[in-house]
């Protein structure tokens, strides 16, 4: 079995290389799962719910979300109402949203959860190690493989969790820099690892944002708008092939340009 993970959405040029590429990846390589983490889809910063719903629309099976979850006006309002949108789940309990999602496709179940990391981050979150953990536990035997996203800032911290879950996770692939990382493995030969699979987007960039305002404020710090940037669209992703027992055999990661 196959699922493809699908990088931090930035802006409309995020989504729109979603549209095209996703399903256009998902016939020719015969993927049975589409994740993919939609917290930067709102001009490059939260999400919306027309936005969640014109991704899962365009073929991806579950949205999960980082510590930006919350930065679009009224979403914390709508989110309950999204059943295939995941907020991370060491949010504190009383955040409304799914700390988790179990899909299904041809027999096998998927859980699909988010952590963020807390080095470096603001968000205020429950251990990452702890809190996977402890989700694992008390799902299990409701699903037959688990991708857990660390949605982090640390390198070290995401090869950690990483490590503390080889063995009992799928696939365990780090998001939040926007920039991919080039250590796909297999750790212990049973789950896929990646620290970044990087960003869906602009990458004639900063970070999906225009390049100019940026060095501008690294320059002289003043304040300036960060609007999202549009040259070099791709599809930042990670491919996962497992077995039915939930074992990885396998991660590639992939830069997909969108046609112009």
């Amino acid at each position: 079995m196959k699922l493809l993970f699908i990088g931090d959405i930035v802006g409309r040029p995020g989504r729109e290389a979603v549209a095209v590429l996703a399903p256009k990846l998902r016939a020719e390589r015969g993927i049975d799962f589409v994740i993919a983490n939609g917290e930067n889809a709102a001009a490059g910063s939260g999400i919306t719910t027309p936005i969640a719903q014109a991704l899962l629309a365009a073929g991806v099976d579950a949205l999960t979300l980082g510590d930006h979850v919350w930065d679009q006006r009224g979403f914390e309002g709508e989110i309950a109402a999204l059943d295939r949108v995941c907020r991370p789940a060491n949010l504190p309990a009383a955040c409304p949203g799914r700390d988790h999602l179990i899909i299904a496709k041809n027999g096998f179940r998927l859980l699909v959860f988010t952590v963020l990391g807390r080095n470096f981050m603001g968000a205020k979150a429950d251990c990452p190690f702890v809190h996977a953990d402890a989700l694992l536990a008390k799902l299990a035997g409701q699903y037959d493989g688990a991708l857990v996203e660390i949605h982090a800032e640390a390198t070290s911290e995401k090869q950690a969790l990483g490590w503390h879950l080889a063995g009992r996770a799928t696939a365990v692939l780090g998001s939040h820099t926007h920039v991919a990382t080039a250590d796909a493995t297999l750790l212990r030969g049973k789950t896929a690892f990646l620290c970044d699979v990087g960003m869906t987007g602009p990458h004639e960039s900063v970070l999906g944002r225009e390049i100019e305002p940026v060095v501008g404020r690294f320059l002289d710090g003043m304040p300036r708008r960060f609007e999202v940037a549009t040259g070099d669209v791709r599809m930042s992703c990670a491919l996962v092939e497992f077995s039915v027992d939930g074992r990885a055999t396998k991660i590639e990661r992939m830069s997909v340009p969108l046609p112009s």
